[in-house]
């Protein structure tokens, strides 16, 4: 029987156990799972105005990424609170002045991180330096860093932002 065969015996059988029970099997392979909570109108109205606001045009793929955002924040938390010897991959990224950079590649060539990329831009507009930094290393590591520089003169701003950790993916 081919799968148009089983399709059609299905819709004219009204053997709707039968049919769940087909459907869950052999679409599974092909359709992602549904996924649905029940909120008040508020937030429902509020959930679209913020998704067509961050740039999304899927609903699921905006919930995907929240709820994988904010389950990595809620089991690591922020880099002061993170285990000393959590493990992270991630991003410094450092706005500043000109007169730091000795500081910079002191971190670019330091022990407390190991640096896998280095780019420097110029932000013409706000006239302000930009180093975004890919590093890995222990949380106490990247706090290390991180300290350093919000004690130096001429660093405007310092955010870290680490990668989502996860079991297998792309790469």
């Amino acid at each position: 029987m081919s799968l148009g065969d089983a399709n059609n015996y299905l819709m004219e059988s009204n053997n709707y156990t039968f049919q769940n029970y087909y459907y869950s099997v052999v679409f599974r392979k092909f359709m992602s799972r549904i996924i649905s909570f029940s909120s008040d109108d508020s937030f429902s109205d509020g959930l679209e105005n913020t998704i067509t606001k961050s740039g999304y045009k899927n609903r699921s793929r905006f919930m995907r990424d929240a709820v994988l955002h904010f389950a990595d924040y809620k089991q690591r938390g922020e880099l002061e609170s993170m285990d000393a010897d959590e493990f992270l991959e991630g991003h410094l990224i450092v706005y500043y002045q000109h007169g730091i950079e000795n500081k910079l590649v002191d971190i670019r060539h330091s022990e407390d991180i190991d640096v896998a990329n280095y780019n420097h831009s110029c932000l013409k507009q706000s006239h302000t330096c930009v180093d975004l930094i890919q590093a890995s290393g222990k949380a106490e590591g990247f706090r290390k860093v991180v300290k350093m520089l919000q004690n130096t003169v001429s660093v405007d701003k310092i955010v870290f932002v680490s990668a989502p950790m996860r079991e297998e993916g792309c790469c």
